[in-house]
């Protein structure tokens, strides 16, 4: 028919003159694709390495990012109850974490050296209780910074069971080393929280756990 349109073909695939079909419209309410974890182990690290000042191990499989022991802090670990007992002697801005039904305590560089010879002149030497120190070229796992949840696959390479957390969480801006139990200077004075109550609390509350099983 004269002045008639002739209708126009399917669009091919290989026909360089097809007319692409429309995108559909955006939904906002649609989920986007998963990006990268606001906390994962680099923004850890970043955490503690530029707000406190504190080194890390990367996190690599199976363990999540670890903090360097001995350079800015010793641990004491002690179960969670005995733990417990022991937080009446730290200064409000002493850390303390906890990994499963373990406590761990941040005391003053040295704190760990120190503990042998402490638990003999308290009298706790000859009987085993189940406290432990680690100072020097030792590693804690990263407890996540405040607010970045628990440690979950996203997190770590691997699942991990019973991460720590923060009970009492550092903070950045504050001299946290000042404010670790360290054993009393000579002559008295300081303000730091004495690590002898603290090991001697701990070390009594080991050893009721103990005869209580």
């Amino acid at each position: 028919m004269v002045g008639s349109l002739r209708p126009l073909p399917p669009p091919s695939g290989t026909d360089r003159g097809a007319i692409p079909l429309p995108r559909r419209p955006l939904n906002p309410d649609a989920p986007r694709p998963p990006g990268p974890p606001p906390h994962g182990p680099e923004a850890v690290r970043h955490w503690y390495e530029n707000e406190l000042g504190w080194a890390t191990v990367p996190a690599s499989a199976g363990f999540p990012v670890r903090l360097i022991v001995g350079r800015d802090f010793d641990v004491l670990e002690v179960a969670a109850e005995a733990g417990r007992a022991g937080l009446r002697h730290l200064a409000p801005g002493s850390p303390v974490a906890v990994q499963g039904d373990r406590m761990r305590l941040l005391v003053a560089v040295g704190g760990a050296e120190e503990l042998p010879g402490l638990l003999e002149w308290l009298e706790w030497g000859g009987l085993p209780l189940d406290l432990t120190a680690t100072g020097e070229g030792g590693l804690m796992d990263a407890p996540p910074p405040p607010g970045a949840g628990p440690w979950t696959t996203a997190h770590c390479p691997d699942d991990l069971q019973g991460a720590a957390v923060w009970m009492r969480p550092p903070e950045p801006g504050c001299e946290v080393e000042a404010s670790l139990p360290a054993m009393p200077a000579l002559g008295g004075g300081g303000d730091a929280p004495d690590l002898v109550r603290l090991v001697d609390t701990v070390a009594t509350w080991c050893h009721r756990s103990r005869l209580r099983r």
